[in-house]
């Protein structure tokens, strides 16, 4: 539907979806639901252990803590909206919807991207500097690190929604996606978009690349200290202590920059939509199973948790 304001612009949109087969999309329903039932359980259990349990108060788990939040509300701002379209031949969403949608989805995305470099930081000083760490890693740090990269996620968010819907959209209400998001918004707008690639693309590359400044000399910094380790043991420790976080952080960068890295003002094509899903809707079920199986710590607490319940009732 479109409504006339001097130049033409859109009350809303219409999305695509993952599939213009009915079939498909009833098949997918099920699966969907699923994973959002499992990221829900995983990312709260997470959070409850962290909670309940005193052994899990330290700044590794609050940062762990804080992500499984993170996925949640990031989960939470795309799926349940991707699953309820599944039912529905005409995908709409308003145009402030859309605003606010991609506002948290922006928001939400930054901040996770901002959340591994601190936990990279985190595990560089517990490894390399332990005799510090209690010192540097002070529950005021851990908390100004942390509302640091919020912060930066709300104002880069900010920045691109501004520029984005400052736009006319009047070539097309149709995104080629199941998600309001700036490449297929960019790809139906009547006016340039030339300055919108380029804040995008300096944004996305910034935001990366401090990340990764930040990620690889520390790991590269772990591994060197963990190799001195002499015995086995204690190096297996440092190292399972650091595999789960770079599994996680892993599959979200090489994913995310996929899509955003290299900007271009033309429909997203099977490739970006596949790689969409994987960071809205898998990675935040599976960030709990990588930091549950691979943390010794939180399986103790979670078998300590489930034989407490079983004494309880």
């Amino acid at each position: 539907m479109y409504h006339r304001i001097n130049d033409s612009t859109v009350m809303e949109f219409i999305l695509m979806g993952l599939s213009s087969r009915r079939d498909l999309q009833i098949g997918l329903f099920p699966i969907f639901v699923l994973i959002y039932l499992f990221t829900i359980l995983g990312n709260t259990g997470i959070m409850f252990l962290v909670y309940k349990n005193a052994r899990l108060r330290t700044p590794m788990y609050f940062f762990i803590c804080s992500l499984s939040f993170l996925d949640l509300c990031y989960s939470s701002d795309i799926t349940p909206k991707m699953i309820v379209d599944l039912f529905y031949e005409k995908k709409t969403i308003s145009y402030i919807g859309c605003a606010v949608q991609l506002f948290f989805f922006c928001t939400f995305g930054t901040t996770e991207c901002c959340l591994f470099a601190v936990m990279a930081y985190d595990r560089y000083v517990a490894i390399c500097n332990p005799l510090n760490y209690n010192i540097v890693m002070r529950s005021t740090t851990c908390i100004l690190l942390v509302s640091g990269a919020y912060t930066i996620g709300f104002v880069h968010s900010l920045i691109e929604i501004c520029f984005t819907f400052h736009l006319y959209f009047c070539a097309s209400n149709i995104l080629h996606h199941f998600v309001c998001d700036f490449p297929p918004l960019l790809s139906i707008s009547c006016t340039d978009t030339s300055i919108n690639e380029l804040i995008l693309f300096i944004f996305a590359s910034a935001i990366t690349m401090f990340s990764m400044f930040i990620i690889i000399p520390s790991y590269v910094a772990i591994f060197l200290a963990i190799l001195e380790i002499k015995h086995m043991k204690g190096r297996k420790k440092a190292f399972s202590t650091c595999s789960s976080h770079i599994i996680a952080a892993s599959i979200f960068y090489c994913t995310s920059l996929f899509v955003y890295l290299t900007p271009k003002s033309k429909a997203s094509g099977p490739s970006e939509v596949i790689a969409a899903v994987i960071y809205t809707a898998a990675i935040p079920m599976v960030n709990p199973i990588i930091y549950s199986f691979r943390n010794k710590d939180i399986k103790v607490s979670i078998k300590t948790t489930l034989q407490n319940s079983k004494v309880f009732f």
